[in-house]
């Protein structure tokens, strides 16, 4: 299949690459011609402007630094907008803004062409490797069409639902990570300046409960089912071991900013009088705030995904 790739960066060279190497021919486009030297090498065709490459093909990628380069490669002069034909699809594998995408796909729908927002997770090293998880929104029909074309470029791609949906799961993803990392360099910065070398603290926790785990499975228990009882480790436990946390930090000077804001939540979910209830229900408090009914997924449904993975 002969397609179009648009932004040959640390994500979309490999990407690029992975297609090449599946045997589809490629035409390219990027701010700087010798970004796409490698894939040029290999048989690539370049293009003089995201027009040009919508003209050649009639399936697109694009992989973007920001929502306001994608706009421009999209309904900007010389843009993909103008040069698409009818039955065309593209897909964004940036991570976009959801008013952006919602905004898109609408404005290249009345040109007949499928637009779906399909940010990707795995970093460069994935990128390359193919080791990539590729999350889908838009018109699940487009997203089965050209399922094996994305299995190119990346290990588990999955239609997640409507249009921004993808991006969703996306920002979902990564801000997760983000106070994960947060909190785990508060912690460890904690045990550090307390007394235990780094080598045997990271040894030790990542053979506890929380380590063994992937992060997000841990969501499948309590979260997702909406059941925290009976419970498998008492909220007023939880609570006593991250204010004996607290105190520690208190007496080596090291500040806890999140640590201490998930002790004020398990202290709020305790004056529930949740005290003998598992640990994981003061996230019930954030669902509350948010205003959203008590999320409640079957048990064989994450049974099903969980033993799909093993």
């Amino acid at each position: 299949m002969k397609i179009g790739f648009i932004g040959l960066g640390m994500m979309g060279a490999g990407m690029a690459s992975n297609l090449q190497k599946a045997g589809h021919e490629l035409v390219v486009h990027d701010l700087s011609r010798q970004a796409a030297s490698r894939h040029l090498a290999n048989g690539a065709v370049w293009a003089e402007s995201p027009r040009a490459v919508a003209e050649a093909a009639d399936l697109v990628f694009t992989s973007l630094p920001t929502p306001a380069d994608v706009e421009a490669v999209g309904t900007g002069k010389d843009g993909l907008i103008e040069g698409f034909r009818e039955g065309a699809a593209w897909f964004d594998l940036s991570t976009n803004a959801v008013s952006v995408v919602r905004e898109l796909n609408p404005t290249f729908a009345d040109r007949g062409v499928a637009f779906l927002d399909a940010p990707v997770s795995g970093g460069p090293s994935g990128a390359s490797s193919g080791r990539l998880a590729i999350w889908v929104g838009g018109d699940k029909a487009v997203f089965d069409k050209y399922k094996p074309v994305l299995d190119a470029m990346g290990d588990a791609a999955r239609y997640i639902g409507p249009i921004g949906a993808g991006t969703i799961a996306k920002l979902v993803h990564n801000a997760a990570g983000a106070a994960v990392s947060t909190v785990l360099a508060e912690v460890f910065t904690m045990g550090v300046k307390a007394g235990v070398e780094p080598l045997p603290l990271w040894e030790a926790i990542r053979q506890g409960a929380g380590g063994r785990a992937r992060l997000f499975d841990r969501m499948s228990r309590g979260f997702l089912t909406g059941t925290y009882d009976p419970a498998d480790f008492a909220l007023r436990l939880l609570h006593k071991d991250v204010s004996l946390a607290c105190q520690l930090a208190r007496d080596v000077n090291v500040p806890m900013r999140l640590t201490n804001l998930a002790h004020q939540e398990l202290t709020e979910a305790l004056n529930r009088g949740w005290s003998q209830r598992d640990s994981r229900v003061s996230m019930l408090l954030q669902q509350e705030r948010a205003g959203i009914d008590k999320i409640s997924v079957s048990p064989d449904k994450l049974k099903a995904v969980l033993d799909a993975d093993q």
